[in-house]
């Protein structure tokens, strides 16, 4: 069904190209009212209007608290046009239909506070959104065009797909909306009585889920923006769920590792390399070199523009699913599509800081802070009778700082900036070590081990030593350290406890 808007009601505090809406919709032949700023917008710029005290008989009281909420307007929105009984109300009481309800809402969540919230609008956009087998309700400037193309195609009517759908991203809006005074009232608690998530989808599908049978898409809350929304894809293939979860990590961790050249290779959300290095090209193969084989298929993520030294030993190494660099220089882009036409090749910003943390479970979810590192070296403690040298404290900061990136049970080996072993995911701490020291072999002589929380026994000391390591941090907190501290002595290690444990799971 089709149906004709001759009469429209205006109301926007975002006044981005309204007057032009106004003026093409008198141009079609619908009579506009509009309320306050927008009423002497569309005056100032010559466009026939009826203010809604006009309609109503009330001027806008209360400190401009009350305007449209006034029964000849809310009715002239909610009434069934075929209910003989809405009919006669509206006769009895001199109530003209609205068909149209063009109306975004005050901007809370940039200026929170009790006279932003808004009333008058939510309610409209409510009121037209529910009564949509009649009356179309615009909330965003950008879908002006749309509805205006519309109108002109089809002699002022608007079907039922369209406004349906104007109607569920209404009710979105008004749900976002209270979503965030929710937020705002209950005073920036960490973890508050009420969390109210207002999601909305961003682009298409993804080309599948954690499998191909699975469908999948990215959201984000609605009204706002993250460092994936800027991402642009040079080549390669479609993304999919895991493309975006990996690289999540992979960005996230190369930007967690200072100011110089650093690369992270990321393989099921979990590394397999990463190094520092004075230059991008040698940052690349020493984190390359940790585990190369397990760097087929992965997430290579660069701090630094991807050059033409380095996109040279790229091309010459494993294909990788995803590559992302803050930009590229001339010709590498060319140059791995040349030869990694699969590859995906992203373009991101830094990632920013990151909200609460939500892990769904049966019935709902679980919530945390986002993980961070608080306590710094300045709160750490060298327990043993052996201390770290200058160079193994750069080797214990840097294992220190990969190991909270590592799923648990994990341990990181890292010997002069490069990560030499890494064990991830074990259901023991000790396994989780030999994995590392097998991947090393031999190439963590006289570095650093870290482990993500405190060893229960010597054991995971002594594969440390293994594995020819001079110093081993871990968070410490066990029953056992003293005992654990006492092995440490016996081989001559170092051992530096850190107060704080970084599991992730």
């Amino acid at each position: 069904m089709r149906t004709p808007v001759r009469r429209a009601l205006l109301s926007v505090f975002d006044k981005a190209g309204v007057v032009d809406l106004a003026r093409s919709l008198a141009d079609l032949g619908v009579e506009l009212i509009s309320s306050g700023g927008t009423a002497r917008a569309l005056r100032d710029a010559g466009v026939p209007v009826t203010p809604v005290e006009d309609v109503t008989g009330v001027p806008a009281i209360l400190g401009h608290r009350v305007v449209t909420l006034h029964p000849k307007i809310h009715g002239g929105i909610l009434a069934e046009r075929e209910d003989p009984t809405h009919r006669a109300d509206m006769e009895t009481y001199g109530i003209g239909p609205i068909d149209l309800v063009v109306a975004n809402l005050y901007p809370f969540g940039d200026e929170p506070g009790i006279e932003t919230i808004d009333i008058g609008g939510p309610a409209m956009v409510r009121a037209a959104a529910k009564n949509h087998r009649w009356v179309a309700v615009v909330t965003r400037p950008d879908q002006y065009g749309p509805l205006l193309d519309e109108l002109r195609a089809h002699d002022a009517t608007l079907g039922d797909d369209t406004r349906r759908a104007l109607a569920v991203d209404a009710f979105a809006a008004t749900a976002a909306f209270d979503a965030a005074v929710v937020e705002w009232l209950q005073g920036g608690e960490t973890l508050p009585a009420h969390l109210v998530l207002a999601l909305e989808r961003t682009g298409e599908a993804l080309r599948y889920g954690e499998n191909p049978h699975q469908a999948a898409a990215r959201y984000r809350a609605r009204g706002t923006a993250s460092w994936w929304d800027g991402v642009v894809q040079h080549g390669g293939l479609a993304l999919s769920y895991l493309n975006l979860y990996d690289t999540d990590a992979a960005w996230r961790l190369v930007h967690d590792l200072g100011d110089g050249p650093a690369v992270a290779i990321i393989k099921h959300a979990n590394p397999c390399g990463v190094a520092l290095a004075g230059d991008l090209a040698d940052a690349y193969q020493r984190a390359l070199e940790c585990d190369e084989r397990s760097a087929f298929g992965g997430i290579v993520a660069l701090n630094r523009p991807l050059d033409e030294p380095t996109v040279a030993r790229m091309v010459a190494g494993p294909q990788a699913d995803v590559v992302i660099a803050p930009s590229y220089g001339p010709g590498t882009v060319d140059a791995l599509r040349g030869k990694r036409k699969n590859t995906r090749i992203l373009e991101a910003a830094a990632p920013g800081p990151q909200a609460l943390d939500y892990r769904q479970i049966s019935g709902g979810f679980l919530v945390q802070e986002p993980h961070g590192y608080e306590a710094g070296r300045d709160r750490w403690r060298v327990v043993t009778k052996a201390a770290p040298t200058a160079e193994q404290w750069a080797d214990a900061e840097l294992a220190w700082r990969l190991v909270g990136h590592v799923k648990s049970n994990a341990i990181v080996l890292v010997r002069d900036g490069q990560a030499v072993g890494i064990g991830a995911g074990q259901q023991n701490r000790v396994e989780a070590g030999e994995i590392a020291a097998q991947k090393a072999a031999g190439r963590a002589a006289g570095g650093a081990a870290a482990s993500d929380a405190f060893y229960p026994f010597p054991d995971g000391v002594e594969a440390a030593a293994e594995a020819g390591v001079a110093v081993v941090i871990q968070p410490g907190g066990s029953v056992r350290d003293d005992e654990v501290t006492a092995r440490a002595d016996e081989l001559g290690l170092a051992m530096v406890l850190t107060g704080e444990r970084h599991f992730l799971h």
